[in-house]
C-alpha cells in the first residue's frame, strides 16, 4: 500500500488465470519491526464484481530462534508453488529431520530456480523449473549430508555424474534432489570482517572530513574572453571581406570582354550597310521568277522592295541585267520528241 510494487523480498506466483494466486518471500534484517501491508484487489470474471482486501504481514525477529547450520537443496521434480504446499513441504521436512536429527529443524527460504538464473523447461515430459529451500538446524551436519564434500564425489560432480549418497533413498520417493548443488553453510564459524577501504581517488582517507568550498567566490574579468571569442573571428571575416570585394570590382575581366563585344557588333553593322551600297546583282537564288498563284513570270524587282520570305528560290536567268551566261555544252546523240 503506498507504493507502485510490492517489497522486493515478495514475490507473487499465478501459473494461469484460474488457478491460485501464491505469495511468498523472506523478508530481511531490515524489514523486522515494520508492518508490510499488501492491498489486494480483485473482481469476478462472470459478473466483475470488485473487491479489495488488505493483508498485513507482521515481520518479527528470529534472535530466539537462531538456527546455525544451514543447507540448500535444490529440488528438480518441483515448481515454487507445489513446495509453498503444506503437505509437500512438511513431508520434505520430515525427510530432512531423518538424516539430519536435529532437535530443532524449519525451512528458512524457498526460492523457484527461474530467481537463481535457471531457464524455463521444455513442456514436454512434465518438466519442472525447480526449487532452491533453504534448511536450517540447530545441530551440526549429518555424516550423510557430508557425503557431498568428499574428493571421490567431488569428482563425480565436475564429470556431471550424479554422486554417490547413502541418504538419497529417502528421499528419492518423492524428491529429485541435485546433490551437486547443495550448499553447507556453518554461521558459527562465520566471522563478520567489514571490508577495508583502500583510499584512493574520490574516497577520503579515515578520520577525514570534508570542507566544502566558501560562500565568497573570487570575481573574474572576462573581457579578454570576449575579445578572444568575438573579436578575432570578426577580424578574419572583414580582411576575407576585403580580399572578396577587390577580386570582383577592382580585377573585373568581364568589362574587356564586353568592350570586344560592342566593337564587334559596330564592325558587323558598318559592314551590312556597306553592302546594301553595292551595285551588283543579288544571287539569282534570292529572285524571284515565277508569280505564287498564277505561275506567270514576273519582272525581278529591285532587292530592297520585296520581301524574300515569300518567293521562291529557284528562277531563270534570263534577261537578267549585270550577268554573264554560262555556255552549256551540247550533248551529241539522238532527240526524242
Amino acid at each position: 500500500m503506498g507504493y507502485p510494487d510490492r517489497p522486493g523480498w515478495l514475490r507473487y506466483i499465478q501459473r494461469t488465470p484460474y488457478s491460485d494466486g501464491v505469495l511468498y518471500g523472506s523478508p530481511t534484517v531490515e524489514n523486522v519491526g515494520k508492518p508490510t501491508i499488501i492491498e489486494i484487489t480483485a473482481y469476478n470474471r462472470r459478473t466483475f464484481e470488485t473487491a479489495r482486501h488488505n493483508l498485513i504481514i507482521n515481520i518479527m525477529s528470529t534472535e530466539d530462534l537462531f538456527l546455525p547450520y544451514q543447507a540448500e537443496f535444490f529440488i528438480k521434480n518441483m515448481n515454487v508453488e507445489e513446495m509453498l504446499a503444506s503437505e509437500i513441504l512438511g513431508d520434505f521436512l520430515g525427510a530432512v529431520k531423518n538424516v539430519w536429527q536435529p532437535d530443532k529443524l524449519n525451512a528458512i527460504n524457498i526460492t523457484s530456480a527461474l530467481d537463481r538464473g535457471g531457464r524455463v523447461p521444455l513442456p514436454i515430459n512434465d518438466m519442472k523449473e525447480g526449487v532452491y529451500v533453504t534448511v536450517g538446524a540447530d545441530a551440526s551436519f549429518s555424516s550423510c549430508l557430508r557425503e557431498v564434500k568428499n574428493p571421490q564425489n567431488q569428482l563425480r560432480c565436475s564429470q556431471e555424474m550424479e554422486p554417490l549418497i547413502s541418504c538419497d533413498k529417502k528421499f528419492r520417493a518423492q524428491f529429485h534432489i541435485d546433490w551437486c548443488k547443495i550448499s553447507l553453510v556453518d554461521k558459527t564459524k562465520e566471522v563478520s570482517v567489514s571490508p577495508k577501504v583502500m583510499p584512493r581517488e574520490g574516497i577520503l582517507p579515515d578520520g577525514g572530513e570534508y570542507k566544502p568550498p566558501s560562500d565568497t567566490v573570487k570575481s573574474r574579468d572576462y573581457y579578454s574572453d570576449f575579445l578572444l571569442t568575438l573579436a578575432v573571428p570578426s577580424a578574419v571575416a572583414l580582411v576575407l571581406f576585403i580580399i572578396l570585394g577587390y577580386i570582383m570590382c577592382c580585377r573585373r575581366e568581364g568589362i574587356i570582354q564586353l568592350v570586344h563585344h560592342s566593337a564587334i557588333q559596330k564592325s558587323t553593322k558598318d559592314l551590312r550597310d556597306m553592302s546594301k551600297n553595292r551595285e551588283i546583282a543579288w544571287p539569282l537564288s534570292t529572285l524571284p521568277v515565277f508569280h505564287p498563284v498564277t505561275g506567270e513570270i514576273v519582272t525581278p524587282l529591285h532587292p530592297d522592295s520585296y520581301d524574300n520570305t515569300s518567293m521562291p528560290l529557284m528562277q531563270t536567268q534570263q534577261n537578267l541585267p549585270h550577268q554573264t551566261r554560262i555556255p552549256q555544252q551540247q550533248t551529241t546523240g539522238k532527240w526524242y520528241p
